[in-house]
């Protein structure tokens, strides 16, 4: 291996169910409640398609800038408040970067929202490579993300290992080439990591 691909909500922070609970509290502004496990359905695919779902699940039709916003106010502040990484995300993240791999962020979401929970968890620096939805055209499940993160680090697929959460996300690795380790939380608990060479809770089984 000569580089880790990982994607960074559900994966490297626990911030699925933050994302989830900001969409539902962005709902609630508009006289819908929401529940925000539906996120569960959706989640790994881009942010278009995952607004989308809440909005024909519950047949309202907001303006798209005036929800983002304020879905982004109740975001930033759950980030705030209650962000955490995956268990031993970290120490992998930094014990990988001095045995001399490459590693890198490839994630479905906007650059605002990677920058944000990488500098709240300390990892702003952490990273040789940050490819964010704004860098593509076609998101997850679609390969272009992680065939741009290879291209950027002049890597094969076959010298990376890819590490998701959703099952767009494995779809996505698989298309590019790459094998791909599933970290498994109570938000993918439905999702199919068949196809994942190895099923992760925490990132302290692959410290120990």
């Amino acid at each position: 291996m000569k580089a880790y691909l990982l994607d960074l909500d559900g994966t490297v922070a626990a911030s699925e169910p933050l994302k989830a609970r900001a969409i539902s509290l962005a709902c609630a502004t508009y006289g819908v409640d929401a529940d925000h496990r539906v996120y569960a359905e959706i989640m790994g695919q881009d942010w278009t398609s995952v607004t989308r779902h809440f909005f024909d699940a519950y047949r309202f039709d907001p303006p798209t800038d005036d929800f983002n916003a304020r879905f982004r106010r109740f975001y930033v502040e759950l980030i705030e408040a209650e962000i955490a990484e995956t268990l031993g995300a970290t120490q992998f993240v930094r014990e990988a970067r001095k045995k001399g791999m490459n590693v890198a962020v490839v994630s479905s979401a906007a650059g605002w929202m990677v920058q944000i929970v990488l500098a709240k968890l300390g990892l702003g620096t952490a990273f040789d490579l940050i490819v964010t939805q704004d860098d593509v055209t076609s998101h997850k499940p679609d390969p272009e993300a992680y065939l741009l993160a290879l291209a950027r680090l002049g890597i094969g697929a076959q010298d990376a290992l890819v590490f998701e959460d959703s099952y767009a996300g494995l779809q996505a690795a698989s298309a590019a080439g790459c094998r791909c380790i599933a970290v498994r939380h109570s938000f993918n608990e439905t999702h199919d990591f068949s196809s994942a060479i190895r099923v992760i809770r925490s990132f302290s089984e692959l410290l120990d």
